[in-house]
């Protein structure tokens, strides 16, 4: 019985000493040939994909092989983490090191050369601008997050009562498919703002004029300018909120309504007491991960007034900083705070899911 698995164990040592020198050699000798890009920009994408692909499978068949060598006992316990372990060293080098690296800037001065010490914390709580980044941040997390979700939930409740469901959904979901930038420049026409007398391209203008009022610059006045660029991070969130809140409420048992109305329970009775309560969890997970988009949001600042009429957020201000002013440190100690600022969420909405054995 030992002589053929010791057998099979030489033909597995043997078939390893072939595939893996062969896939040392494919994964080194394309990584050199894309660094050095002697090709088109087509043929780079192209050969980029399938040695990409080839080099993932053969990397992972050259492990499979080798931990095929060990004794059975041994090769339950290794091979989970042979196909896990690539993608936790692939967030190791992309996010770890890369987190570690901006603690480290973050003491350092603009150009990285000198320790500062507490001099770009100190500026990023003292400052007016940060101040008022930090301001409006807060207000997409309550503002943006709390709309989010409510207009998410109430769409999806009206539309389980709806004889056009599907179509309902599937138009307030359409925005998801829009990035923030292209989000951006939508609604940078329908704000678009000429002086009285000038032919409106804005649509809301083009409406407030065609009424008989004065057109208004809606991206020119804080604060409220900052509540016109959350309309838009709402109406891209809507369709994502619908989707996960309305497959929670399809999971409520249809019984325990039925039976609240027979006992004679109106309807705003029933969804506070037994639909919101039923669907918690999913309405946690929906805000966290909102909270979380809010936290980051960018790309619509950027778009739309670049942080200008007092609509900076700490994204923004940390865009600015590292690579139109060139300091590394204050940049860094930005990205520092947003990063301790969406750790508790990340926490919490990650405690959720161990409570609901998602993990």
């Amino acid at each position: 019985m030992q002589l053929p698995r010791d057998q099979e164990r030489k033909q597995l040592a043997a078939r390893t000493l072939v595939v893996g020198p062969i896939t040392l050699i494919v994964a080194i000798s394309g990584f050199l040939l894309l660094k050095n890009n002697p090709m088109s920009q087509i043929l780079t994408t192209l050969f980029a994909i399938l040695w990409g692909t080839f080099t993932v499978l053969a990397l992972f068949y050259t492990m499979n092989l080798i931990v095929q060598l060990f004794p059975i006992q041994k090769y339950n316990k290794i091979i989970p983490f042979v196909f896990v372990g690539p993608a936790i060293l692939i967030i190791g080098w992309y996010l770890l090191i890369p987190t570690v690296r901006s603690l480290v800037l973050s003491f350092m001065n603009r150009s990285s050369t000198s320790f500062a010490g507490l001099a770009n914390y100190k500026y990023i709580f003292t400052d007016a601008t940060m101040r008022t980044a930090f301001g409006n941040t807060v207000l997409w997390l309550l503002f943006g997050t709390a709309f989010s979700v409510f207009f998410g939930l109430l769409t999806a409740l009206m539309a389980e009562r709806s004889a056009i469901e599907k179509l309902g959904k599937t138009l307030v979901f359409l925005p998801m498919a829009i990035s923030m930038v292209g989000a951006g420049v939508i609604w940078k026409f329908m704000y678009a703002y000429k002086p009285l007398g000038a032919n409106q391209t804005g649509l809301l203008n083009a409406i407030m004029v065609g009424l008989g009022g004065n057109p208004q610059n809606w991206l020119g006045s804080a604060p409220m300018n900052n509540f016109f660029l959350i309309v838009i991070f709402v109406w891209l969130q809507t369709g994502f909120s619908l989707v996960v809140l309305s497959a929670a409420l399809k999971g409520v048992s249809d019984e325990i309504k039925e039976a609240a109305r027979i006992d004679g329970a109106k309807e705003f009775t029933i969804l506070m007491r037994i639909v919101l309560p039923s669907i918690y969890g999913s309405i946690v997970t929906v805000s966290t991960t909102i909270m979380l988009a809010a936290l980051k949001s960018f790309d619509i600042v950027y778009s739309m007034t670049n942080g200008l009429y007092g609509t900076e957020v700490l994204a923004s201000q940390q865009y600015k900083q590292m690579f139109k002013f060139l300091d590394y440190g204050r940049g860094s100690a930005i990205a520092v705070v947003i990063l301790l600022a969406v750790s508790p969420v990340i926490y919490y909405n990650l405690k959720e899911f161990n409570k609901r054995e998602v993990f």
